[in-house]
C-alpha cells in the first residue's frame, strides 16, 4: 500500500516548525508522512536529529524533505564558486538525514529556485543542463553514502527553467545516471506544463520515486478541476509503490505566502480547526481514490 502523507507547511507560515507538534498531529489524521523543508535541518544539533527520528518511529509516521533551492546554492549556476558552495549545501543536509538513518530527500534540488536573472534560451539551457548534472554527482556521492535518495522535481516555468516537464527530468536522470537519483511529480505543476498528465505518469515510469498532490490553484486535492481519476488511473498503470504527499498552500502571508506567491486565502479563515478539518479532507479523499483505482 502506498504511504500518504501531508507537507507540514500546509499548517505554518514559517519554513521552520515545530516537528514533534505536526507528527502527534499526523497520528490523530491518521496519516503515514509528514514532509518538512529541508534546510532548518542545518540547525538542529545530530543528537536532537536522533531523538526527533526516534519520536516520529514511537509515532509510526515517516519524515521526508523537500527544498527549493536557494539561487546563492545554485548548482547550475555559471559561476563556480557558486556551484561548490552549492555543492557542499545539499551534501551537509544529505549528512543530516543521513543521521536520521537516511531517507527521501526531493524538490527544486537541481539548481536555483525561481527565474534566473539572465536569458535563458537552448544554449543557455544546455549549459543549466551540464553544470547542474555534474553538479548533482557529487552530491550523489554523499547521498549514497548516507542512503539518501534525491528526487528532482519537474516544475512550473515560473520556478525553473531546467526541468518543467516529466520527459526533461527523465533527461536529467539519464544525464547523471544513480540509482539514488529519482523523479517527483507534483499534479499542480504537471497541471500546467503537462500536454498530458496521465501520460507524463505513465513516461516516469518506475523512475517515478515520489508523488505531490494538489490543485490547480494549490488547494486540497478534490476542490478544484483537475481529473483525479486519470491521475490515480495513471499511477495505476505504473504500479506505482512509492509516497503520496499532499503539498497544498492555503494561506496568505508571511514568508511560505509570499514564497509560494499566495497573494489571496485559499481556504477562508485559516484557523487551525478548519485546516485540520480540510487535512483529514485531503487525506479521505486521497484514500477514497487509491482505493477506487485498485493503489491499496
Amino acid at each position: 500500500m502506498n504511504k500518504i502523507g501531508i507537507f507540514v507547511n500546509f499548517w505554518q507560515k514559517t519554513w521552520a516548525v515545530d516537528h514533534r507538534k505536526y507528527i502527534d498531529k499526523m497520528v490523530k489524521l491518521g496519516g503515514d508522512i509528514l514532509e518538512f523543508q529541508a534546510q532548518p535541518l542545518l540547525d538542529i544539533a545530530d543528537a536532537d536529529l536522533v531523538a526527533l527520528k526516534k519520536y516520529a518511529d514511537d509515532a509510526g509516521i515517516e519524515m521526508t524533505y523537500s527544498l527549493g533551492l536557494n539561487k546563492k546554492y545554485d548548482i547550475a549556476s555559471r559561476d563556480a564558486d557558486v556551484r561548490k558552495g552549492g555543492v557542499k549545501y545539499l551534501s551537509d543536509i544529505c549528512k543530516k538525514i543521513g543521521v536520521m538513518g537516511g531517507g527521501l530527500f526531493s524538490g527544486v534540488t537541481y539548481c536555483g529556485w525561481g527565474v534566473p536573472d539572465y536569458f535563458v534560451g537552448e544554449a543557455e539551457k544546455e549549459e543549466l543542463y551540464e553544470h547542474s548534472t555534474q553538479s548533482m554527482k557529487e552530491v550523489l556521492k554523499v547521498a549514497e553514502n548516507e542512503g539518501v535518495t534525491i528526487c528532482v522535481e519537474a516544475v512550473n516555468r515560473f520556478e525553473s527553467p531546467l526541468l518543467n516537464t516529466a520527459k526533461e527530468a527523465l533527461r536529467y536522470l539519464d544525464m547523471v545516471g544513480s540509482d539514488n537519483l529519482g523523479m517527483l511529480l507534483d499534479t499542480y505543476h504537471m497541471n500546467i506544463e503537462e500536454d498530458s498528465i496521465g501520460d507524463a505518469i505513465r513516461l516516469a515510469g518506475s523512475k517515478l520515486k515520489h508523488f505531490h498532490t494538489g490543485e490547480n490553484n494549490r488547494n486540497i486535492p478534490g476542490r478544484g478541476h483537475l481529473d483525479w481519476d486519470e491521475i490515480f488511473g495513471a499511477l495505476k498503470d505504473i504500479g506505482y509503490k512509492n509516497r503520496i504527499v499532499s503539498e497544498p498552500f492555503l494561506m496568505m502571508g508571511n514568508e511560505v505566502g509570499y514564497d509560494i506567491r499566495v497573494w489571496r486565502p485559499i481556504l477562508e479563515n485559516p484557523t487551525e480547526e478548519r485546516l485540520d478539518a480540510a487535512a483529514k479532507e485531503l487525506l479521505d479523499f486521497t484514500r477514497a481514490q487509491m482505493k477506487k483505482h485498485g493503489l491499496e
